[in-house]
């Protein structure tokens, strides 16, 4: 008997002590070491600047940045998320101080789209900048140019918390870990982004999920004010007293109404949070995928007197191949955003869930502060290596769920054959409840309407060579089109699409249904009426006015 129990130890240690090796290589591959970034082609820009950029430099002597200043130019283009962001080439920088500044970059901006545009209406030919904040996008072209403008807002990061604590002015270039920092310090929070590397004017003007949606909403719907630059180069506010269709636009119409210099947000008292990562084996995808559904069911349980408990944030469950090891892993991630009653056990409501019984490689489920949550979720996928997103929405429907894990493994296939260096090819599974849309503000979104618990289904792909850049593409649009396919034979799609993890070619604001993408056109029309946020600024998803 003894020789039995001491035989089943030595094995057990064993095997963890494998599992931690192979984990450790499953973090490296997974990007936990900044990649290098490759030396940046400037010949491109070797020419003599054009008039235009002449102008704006007159103008602007200590914001516009050129490729001559050859390492402060790399550094801003170095400063993307996405490799392929960073290779897309602008012919300058401008980096206003103020929005004084601003201002006068945008009127420039204008009068030269105006002077192109009476000479000609090609769409090419009116496309002259795109706008920076955090610059986490992985679609090049979404904060980049190649031989355009980019507006950089990185300097317009302040975080200002009221005095009653119960709203922060955060600057349009920020990221959450700005935010964090600082609200942490004085037990606030606001709904911001998960990642402490996003940053908080695209996520904010995208819609927005948040660890406390549960509890207050999307990000987009506790967002007091704006203070926007219109195509005007005038400084306006927008808010549910002033401007207000403009303000309602703002909550997940994206960039196509101007450039938001200052976000006045909700906030409110916060503790410490308990959050982090199950890291599970393969053979339990079964087991996950029925746990996450029963998750979703019990979240959106309950009536006015039973509802479910609103500081439980999850489950998030991703399932990653790993190409340079032949592994397949599961992670799932589990919130709870006040402390529990022990603080040294897990809270109740995750405790009695299944997560808590599933066999695991580790956990890193703790007490921390929010910082602390949104650097786990930023150290999983740094910079510096090639990405890709695309998603889809379906219903929390069983068999719908595990037909997209099947794509997703079904993709693993012909990506094992390529041997694309690097690979890590993930699929994320999300809840978005109705319960979560209709607190705080109303957003054109399309999903106030919606009785359904809501699953966001999403691809994360990150690779490091750029021949394999079509390959990448195609297998993940090939893949959720195969999703939605079987969700539509189901009955159990939905044409939601959450604009923040879109790919290049898919259409967000088809999905908000057309009363409300009819609604963002007409503001569109009323605040930039030449269109120059649609037609001069690229990145973001556009309106298609030429369509209405």
């Amino acid at each position: 008997m003894e020789f039995q129990s001491l035989s089943a130890y030595t094995i057990t240690a064993l095997l963890l002590t494998l599992s931690t090796l192979v984990l450790r290589r499953v973090w490296l591959s997974l990007g936990l070491e900044v990649a290098k970034k490759p030396d940046l082609d400037l010949t491109s820009n070797s020419l003599e600047p054009s008039m235009f950029v002449k102008r704006l430099a007159a103008a602007l002597p200590d914001s516009v940045i050129s490729p001559h200043d050859a390492t402060a130019f790399r550094q801003s283009m170095n400063s993307y998320w996405a490799q392929q962001e960073c290779e897309v080439i602008p012919a300058c920088v401008v980096r206003p101080r103020n929005v004084q500044e601003l201002s006068t970059a945008v009127t420039i901006l204008k009068q030269e789209y105006a002077e192109l545009r009476s000479q000609s209406n090609d769409e090419a030919t009116l496309r002259l900048f795109a706008i920076r904040g955090g610059g986490h996008s992985p679609i090049p072209g979404a904060a980049s140019i190649k031989g355009g403008v980019v507006i950089d807002l990185s300097l317009f990061c302040e975080v200002t918390p009221s005095e009653d604590g119960s709203s922060v002015i955060i600057g349009g270039g920020a990221k959450w870990m700005n935010v964090s920092k600082v609200l942490d310090e004085r037990g606030l929070a606001v709904a911001g982004g998960r990642n402490s590397a996003v940053g908080v004017g695209g996520l904010a003007l995208g819609g927005g999920l948040s660890f406390f949606s549960p509890r207050v909403g999307l990000v987009c719907s506790n967002i007091i004010s704006y203070e926007i630059v219109l195509a005007s180069g005038i400084v306006a506010t927008a808010s549910a007293l002033e401007n207000n269709g403009l303000w309602r636009a703002l909550k997940g119409g994206s960039n196509n109404f101007g450039i938001v210099t200052r976000f006045t947000a909700r906030s409110f008292p916060s503790t410490k949070i308990w959050s982090g990562f199950l890291y599970m084996p393969s053979f339990q995808s079964g087991k996950v995928l029925a746990a996450f559904h029963e998750g979703v069911e019990r979240a959106s349980s309950g009536d006015a007197n039973t509802r479910p408990d609103n500081h439980a944030t999850g489950p998030l469950a991703c399932f990653s191949y790993i190409q340079a090891l032949g592994l397949k892993i599961i992670s799932v991630n589990l919130v709870y955003t006040k402390l529990p009653e022990n603080e040294k056990k897990w809270p109740v409501y995750w405790k009695t869930s299944p997560f808590s019984y599933f066999w695991r490689f580790w956990s890193t489920c703790k007490i921390r502060t929010l910082t602390s949550a949104t650097d786990e979720m930023n150290t999983l996928n740094p910079p510096g290596r090639r990405q890709v997103f695309a998603t889809t929405t379906i219903k929390n429907d069983p068999a719908t769920v595990t037909a997209a894990h099947a794509a997703y493994c079904d993709a693993i296939v012909p990506l094992r054959r390529a041997k694309i260096k690097g690979l890590v090819w993930t699929l994320v599974l999300q809840p978005i409840l109705p319960e979560w849309v209709r607190l705080g503000d109303p957003n054109p979104m399309g999903l106030h309407d919606t009785n359904d618990p809501l699953v966001i289904v999403s691809f994360t792909v990150n690779w490091d060579e750029s021949p394999d850049d079509e390959l990448v593409k195609t297998t993940t649009r090939r893949t959720i089109e195969q999703i939605e396919a079987v969700a539509a034979a189901n009955g159990t799609g939905h044409p939601f699409r959450y604009l923040n993890y879109c790919a290049e070619w898919q259409k967000p604001f088809e999905g908000y249904g057309k009363e409300n993408w009819e609604f963002l056109r007409q503001v569109s029309r009323e605040y930039d009426p030449e269109g120059l946020f649609q037609r001069g600024c690229v990145g973001g998803f556009k309106l298609d006015l030429k369509d209405s």
